[in-house]
């Protein structure tokens, strides 16, 4: 390897990777190897042995998981390291996988991840609301948690979710490169669900909210 090589900084990890392959989506679905992906995008690379201090998960079961998500590409060695001490990094800031699919099995297994995702976050969510009593007053009360129902086209469902993405966008280079960020800015999870309600039967229209539904947002 010449000077030059050595000498290379570390690549910027891609934006998004696609999981297709239904192997490749069950394997993610796993609720250790889901957040191993997300630690090694906000404090990676790291080993397994670090993998297990931030887990509680054991270095060889962490090892094993790590493997298996660079099987599917979601992860990849990173330079540096001496001997069994591998550090490992994200190949990706975002996993993407198609809402629709044909094939049965990539359907199922979509499914199937989006279930575990959920289960994912509703356990974020409810950590941060029951420790928000130990955050600083301006954060508590920047939290918000609400939903709101509209009533919109397909097309305009899926135009209003690019717009997210493109409001979102400009604070994503924030998490690679910590002189972007302002000094009193910290991690911050923004969920972001969108979806039909069922239908009324016709002429059952007498409200606009769901009966499951908190009425709007806060």
């Amino acid at each position: 390897m010449s000077n030059s090589q050595k000498d290379e900084p570390p690549r910027a990890p891609a934006r998004t990777t696609q999981l297709t392959d239904p192997h490749a989506l069950r394997a993610y679905a796993h609720p250790t190897r889901m957040r191993l992906v997300g630690l090694l995008r906000t404090e990676g690379p790291f080993t397994a042995t670090r993998a297990a201090e931030l887990t509680g998960e054991s270095v060889a079961s962490c090892s094993y998981h790590l493997r298996m998500l660079a099987k599917y590409g979601l992860v990849e060695v990173a330079p540096g390291g001496q001997g069994r001490e591998k550090p490992w990094r994200a190949t990706a800031r975002f996993t993407q996988w198609p809402n629709y699919s044909e094939d049965p099995a990539v359907a199922e297994a979509s499914r199937a991840l989006e279930t575990a995702v959920v289960e994912r976050y509703f356990e974020l969510i409810t950590r941060a609301i029951e420790e928000r009593h130990d955050l600083p007053r301006e954060w508590q009360e920047a939290e918000h948690i609400g939903d709101q129902v509209l009533y919109l086209t397909a097309e305009e469902l899926a135009d209003l979710g690019e717009k997210l993405d493109r409001l979102l966008r400009p604070y994503e280079d924030r998490q690679g490169d910590p002189a972007a960020r302002p000094q009193d800015a910290r991690l911050v999870q923004i969920v972001r669900a969108a979806f039909p309600l069922p239908q009324r039967p016709a002429g059952n229209e007498e409200t606009s909210i769901a009966p499951d539904s908190t009425g709007g947002p806060r």
